[in-house]
């Protein structure tokens, strides 16, 4: 059972791991993408400033039309690599009709070059200033518009990817605990089924002189048969964790109850921590216990309602764990984990974490397990559970 819970946290670290070398990637890549489309837009505006020294007074067309047409050269290379970077359809197409205007400028230069051949100055300039302007800054708008796709398809490529971490790292949250209970519940059950053995063969009352003998002659002692089990070291948070569950799961008063919510927020590094419950309506949550606040904050807390923008009430209506990254100067981060019950959400689990740990998967993972042990005291029965009455009334 141990290996199994090892197994699923190593599972939810790895898939953690290579999901933000992933979104790492691809946040590589739309920075390569924007930095080209700007270098794109940058050559547009040039180009369309070198088309309109045709007609100005200066250094003439045998300057500026080679000019325009090295400018209209490298600029299509760079659609080109624009368009091999873009990772979705909507991007590509804005960049191919940019790459249309691009073709469109390249005619309407031509004109303009003929009516200067011609002598035709003023037809000309009327077709630089006005179809070539014009050309110019649509491709320049194409090529922003793809910018923007290309923005939120990774941002909700990211979003999504962060539901499927914090849903692997509840998942081996919720094994673990399991493997805890199952290995509370086995070792009694192991106990009694050697102990009745030995009461029927009469050994409880005295010793037998052969086991006497065996303990006491090496040669016999080495003879017998010895199941050996090789040590491995256990984390000490692991065992602190597994410690601070056992007694949630034993808790029966108020008072014990509020303590080990302190013990819980010395294991995550938290600054305070609130637990909110649901009404029975299920409209909103209201704070019931907390850490790190005095009796009057608590009651200052106002109730959120379920529908509100903040990180309780989502961990509230989608029974995932939200995180609360610590903003520089302004506000510490949080990890919100939901009260999970046979009936569903009932409520949430809040740390505020001073330390900026909020991102950590050991933070994470305790604040998960934590959650769901104050679940199965607060969903209990009311006869089975004087702590929730006590905490809501």
């Amino acid at each position: 059972m141990g290996a199994v819970a090892w197994l699923a946290i190593g599972g939810a670290a790895a898939f953690v791991f290579y999901s933000e070398k992933q979104i790492a990637a691809e946040r590589a890549a739309l920075r390569t993408f924007d930095q080209r489309a700007r270098e794109a837009v940058d050559a547009l505006a040039d180009l369309r400033a070198s088309q309109q020294a045709y007609v100005a007074a200066g250094q003439g067309t045998d300057f500026w039309v080679p000019k325009v047409a090295g400018l209209m050269e490298s600029t299509t290379r760079t659609l080109s690599a624009i368009r091999a970077s873009a990772g979705n359809a909507a991007s590509r197409a804005s960049v191919d009709d940019a790459a249309s205007s691009l073709t469109e400028f390249a005619a309407i230069d031509k004109r303009a070059r003929d009516y200067i051949k011609a002598g035709q100055l003023l037809m000309a300039g009327d077709v630089i200033f006005t179809e070539g302007g014009q050309t110019a800054t649509l491709a320049a708008r194409y090529i922003e518009s793809g910018r923007l796709s290309e923005h939120q398809a990774f941002d909700a490529s990211e979003a999504d990817m962060r539901k499927q971490q914090a849903a692997a790292l509840a998942a081996a949250a919720l094994v673990t605990v399991l493997v805890l209970v199952l290995i509370g519940v086995a070792r009694p059950a192991v106990a009694e089924t050697v102990e009745k053995p030995v009461e029927g063969l009469g050994l409880a009352a005295a010793p037998s002189p052969s086991r006497d003998v065996l303990l006491r002659e090496p040669s016999k002692r080495e003879a017998t048969p010895v199941s050996v089990f090789s040590a491995r070291a256990v984390s000490p948070i692991l065992k602190n964790a597994a410690n601070l569950c056992t007694e949630f799961a034993r808790v029966t008063s108020l008072e014990d109850l509020t303590a080990l919510l302190g013990r819980a927020a010395d294991m995550l590094d938290a600054s305070g921590l609130v637990v909110w419950l649901g009404t029975p309506t299920g409209a909103d949550l209201r704070p019931v216990l907390a850490h790190g606040y005095s009796d009057q904050a608590l009651a200052r807390m106002p109730t959120v309602p379920r529908s509100a923008n903040n990180a309780a009430a989502a961990a509230y209506r989608s029974g995932t764990l939200q995180i609360v990254l610590t903003q520089p100067g302004s506000s510490a981060g949080a990890v919100v984990a939901p009260l999970l019950g046979p009936d569903g959400c009932i409520g949430a689990l809040s740390a505020e974490i001073a330390s900026g740990g909020e991102g950590s998967d050991a933070v994470q993972a305790l604040a998960t397990l934590f959650a769901a042990q104050l679940a199965a005291v607060l969903a209990a029965p009311p006869e089975a559970a004087p702590v929730k009455a006590a905490s809501v009334s």
